[in-house]
């Protein structure tokens, strides 16, 4: 199974249930998958406020293992919104509520939908 987009409490999120194919060798999902799980999450989220962006810098801190099997969605939200950086964060959980990892990351606006890419 790969990353699906869905709607989850009115939210767009990320979803994901790893298997073999997204984990390290116990069999958890490896950091990098639920790194860029994040990566992505926050950046879809500086795109619904029209900017285009690259991630300048991203922390994660991972609190409890996801193991292949376990279903997790990500929870991103803009915690800044500037003209030239946005700064957000985003959780991901399972699907009991426990939260497996948090990430802060800074983007930079390299520009805004509509304009005329260089």
């Amino acid at each position: 199974m790969q990353v699906e987009v869905v709607e989850r409490d009115g939210e767009i999120c990320l979803e994901l249930c790893p298997d073999s194919r997204h984990a390290n060798l116990y069999s958890m999902a490896h950091g990098g998958v639920l790194t860029t799980m994040a990566d992505t999450a926050m950046g879809a989220k500086c795109l619904e406020l029209g900017k285009r962006v690259v991630t300048v810098s991203l922390t994660i801190n991972f609190m409890h293992a996801v193991m292949t099997g376990t279903r997790i969605h990500t929870e991103a939200c803009v915690l800044h919104d500037g003209r030239k950086t946005l700064v957000c964060e985003c959780r991901l959980v399972d699907d009991s509520g426990k939260l497996c990892a948090k990430a802060d990351a800074t983007f930079f606006v390299i520009g805004l939908f509509g304009e005329e890419q260089p």
